[in-house]
């Protein structure tokens, strides 16, 4: 049965300065709202101190908006991705689990700069420093940007092709937050846990299923369905997933900016009908 939140165009999953995209808190808002986007999170990875201009600016400019993050996961010796949403954004628990996890981004830059210097780009932690908006943040979307404007690449997507995927010469490997300890901060904040984008993992259909079964064990919720990293095959994968899974549905652009993401604000087809929209419970 149909209800007010199902007539939504969401938006729940996007980036800006204050982790890896290219529009402060607030020109993501509007930009959100300009494209006919109508509920609205910012999914920071692992920072939350865009949500109160974000939530401001969406109040003023009449968007809906849910509190988000995405958590950095170790799991099964992969990067995974789960988005909060709906959560209270100054819980100390949760605060602090997102210091840890961000603690030893520094460190790896260090190092992932230490191997692009070996692979004949040097200065490469240095020119990627102005690229990040908080320096705690740093990341491997920085260096990209900072390789392509060097004139080493013609775009991010090459360079993480090239160097920085996860099985690429100058990737460093990080330890971060476990499954459990993401999600359990997530539920003790009042929110609702998302497996982030599914397509993208590199698992054998017996780890998705470990994963699945393991994230719903935990008080996991829903997942990513359609999403701008997502081919439009994977959109009715995905769904059926949740079908099997009992997951709600959830869909976000990945938005990072106009000329390195797939997909823009708002751009994203609706969720299949007979899916709980992940956000109806919520607002």
């Amino acid at each position: 049965m149909n209800t007010f939140a199902d007539t939504f165009c969401a938006d729940l999953h996007c980036h800006s300065t204050v982790s890896d995209g290219v529009f402060t808190p607030d020109d993501l808002a509007r930009r959100a709202k300009d494209s006919g986007v109508t509920l609205w999170s910012l999914t920071d990875h692992d920072e939350l101190s865009g949500q109160a201009i974000a939530s401001e600016t969406a109040r003023e400019i009449g968007l809906h908006y849910l509190t988000g993050v995405e958590i950095s996961v170790t799991w099964a010796n992969q990067t995974v991705h789960i988005v909060g949403l709906g959560f209270n954004p100054t819980d100390a628990t949760l605060v602090e689990g997102l210091r840890q996890t961000r603690a030893g981004r520094a460190q790896r830059a260090q190092r992932i700069g230490n191997r692009l210097a070996e692979l004949g780009m040097p200065g490469a932690f240095e020119g990627a420093l102005p690229f990040a908006g908080n320096p705690e943040l740093i990341s491997r979307t920085h260096f990209a940007r900072f390789l392509v404007q060097a004139g080493y690449f013609p775009n991010v997507q090459a360079v993480f092709d090239r160097l920085l995927k996860d099985d690429g010469p100058a990737h460093e490997p990080m330890q971060w937050a476990t499954l459990e300890s993401a999600v359990n901060w997530i539920r003790g904040a009042g929110g609702v846990s998302v497996i982030a984008h599914p397509g993208r993992y590199k698992y054998t259909p017996l780890q998705f299923g470990a994963l699945f079964d393991t994230f719903k064990d935990l008080g996991g919720c829903a997942i990513e369905v359609v999403t701008g990293s997502h081919s439009v095959p994977q959109f009715k994968e995905y769904a059926q997933v949740a079908r099997h899974y009992g997951f709600q549905a959830s869909c976000g652009s990945d938005f990072h900016s106009p000329e390195e993401s797939r997909i823009d604000l708002g751009s994203l087809p609706p969720l299949p009908v007979d899916l709980k929209p992940v956000w109806q419970d919520l607002v």
